[in-house]
């Protein structure tokens, strides 16, 4: 339990994923009472960790990148006012190899100029076209990130480095995604310095002079679900209450009033100064559509990836390939269906028993929604013969876990920031609600965990 304060403001919270969750964290920090509703049995949202058999695997986010710096480093601090830095892991060093498919071999990433000479990943056209770079002038106009890619570095990185990235972290298509909205660091860079490479080499020297330590892939000792169910444990008795689906929010005398029901039957209202909804973008439109049909309209207009991850678990001797690195990813040009594949066990210690490894593989995103409505069978079939071809596996996998989500990641399509600003304007009139999710602002653990920390302190500035 934290250490107790006066009372506060209360804030009620819709949704115990890891937004609503830091937010509710952050704001009895700082003296609020908080109250967060969760329609499902079980806090985390997306993030859920299943350990059966001797293998632990994550049915959502495997792990998120710590960022130095007072400002970035939400999770850090919550990190440490949760206790857990004794549970905190840092990925292994091998890990910051990355491998990508290129003509049915697994290639690494080159990680320094002489490896980028040596690689078979590029061509020597591409790798000469990269010298064109430090003169391409800023982008005019907002872009896809293929069309950003492809005007700087070539047809040829955008296939076989941005495509598989993006499949990646977003499983979408860099052809639809924006580039100031879905990789805004990305966008950054070229609108300070007008080249990559430019700015690459001058940021690399500040943080070098700094004494700046680079960004850490970090998980916890059972996985990610560790932080959001230490938040909801460290939090007073009664904050969290699952299995408690609001179904309507309004405004009233000062306030807000919202009204919940349980599977069971039940039904109750509750009262608070501010509500803060924290729920996927279509679940939100339902609940603001009576208060703003515009701001709700907007909100649909946000696109949400289905994807299907299967964890499967082999015998290390049935594996050819060493797993030295954080997994690959696979270039749609391959005309693999599979998007590619974690190595698990690599990363962090604990997720398969002794002689075996656990390899983490997807399928689905925006270019194939059909994936998700595969059959169980059919979809293992699919991951572990493309594993198999990609990994040099002989036999059938000793485990496997499969879950499917119909809408995983939000995509930042063109004109997402557009329609991020359209529903603030929207409901500017709605004094003390806010929205709160990782459809907007980045959709990261760490991001979700540091837009939490930035809405407590709005929350609170708004009662002064």
């Amino acid at each position: 339990m934290i250490e107790s304060v006066s009372d506060g403001r209360r804030v009620l919270i819709i949704g115990a994923g890891i937004s609503g969750l830091s937010a509710a964290w952050f704001l009895r920090r700082r003296g609020c009472q908080v109250r967060v509703l969760e329609a499902e049995p079980r806090v985390g949202g997306s993030i859920a960790t299943e350990r059966r058999d001797g293998f632990l695997v994550e049915l959502g986010p495997n792990t998120t990148l710590q960022r130095p710096g007072r400002e970035e480093d939400a999770i850090g601090r919550l990190v440490s006012q949760l206790g857990l830095d004794d549970r905190l892991l840092e990925a292994n060093p091998a890990g910051k190899k990355r491998f990508v498919l290129r003509n049915g071999r697994l290639q690494a990433l080159p990680g320094s100029p002489p490896a980028f000479l040596a690689t078979a990943l590029f061509s020597w056209r591409a790798k000469l076209r990269l010298l064109r770079e430090p003169f391409i002038g800023r982008g005019k106009t907002e872009e896809t990130i293929a069309e950003f890619v492809e005007r700087r570095l070539g047809r040829e990185f955008l296939d076989y480095a941005v495509d598989p990235f993006v499949s990646g972290v977003y499983a979408g298509t860099p052809r639809e995604l924006s580039a100031r909205a879905a990789v805004p660091r990305i966008h950054e860079i070229e609108s300070r310095y007008g080249s990559l490479i430019r700015g690459a080499i001058a940021l690399g020297k500040a943080a070098k002079g700094a004494g700046m330590p680079a960004g850490r892939q970090i998980s916890f000792d059972e996985g990610m679900a560790v932080l959001p169910e230490a938040i909801a444990a460290k939090l007073p008795e009664d904050s969290v209450a699952t299995g408690h689906r609001v179904t309507a929010i309004e405004p009233s005398s000062g306030g807000w009033e919202i009204a919940w029901t349980r599977a069971d039957g039940g039904q109750g209202r509750e009262r608070g100064d501010s509500v803060v909804i924290a729920l996927p973008a279509a679940a939100t439109a339902d609940l603001i559509a009576p208060l703003s049909e515009a701001a709700a309209l907007a909100l649909r207009g946000i696109d949400h990836a289905p994807i299907v991850t299967m964890g499967l678990g082999y015998a290390r001797a049935q594996i050819a390939h060493p797993l030295d690195g954080f997994g690959f990813l696979v270039p749609r040009p391959e005309g693999m269906r599979s998007l590619g594949g974690l190595f698990s066990s690599t990363l962090f210690p604990g997720r398969a028993p002794e002689d075996h490894v656990l390899i983490t593989g997807f399928i689905g995103g925006t270019t194939d929604r059909e994936a998700v409505a595969l059959g169980d069978e059919e979809v293992f079939g699919r991951l572990a013969a493309d594993l198999a071809a990609a990994l040099g596996i002989e036999g059938d996998p000793v485990f496997r876990s499969l879950t499917r989500y119909e809408a995983a990641i939000p995509q930042y399509t063109l004109g997402h920031l557009d329609r991020v600003e359209e529903i603030d304007r929207a409901l500017d009139d709605h004094a003390g609600l806010f929205l709160r999710a990782s459809w907007r602002d980045g959709i990261s653990v760490a991001d979700c965990v540091r837009n939490g920390e930035k809405l407590a302190e709005r929350v609170v500035l708004s009662y002064k």
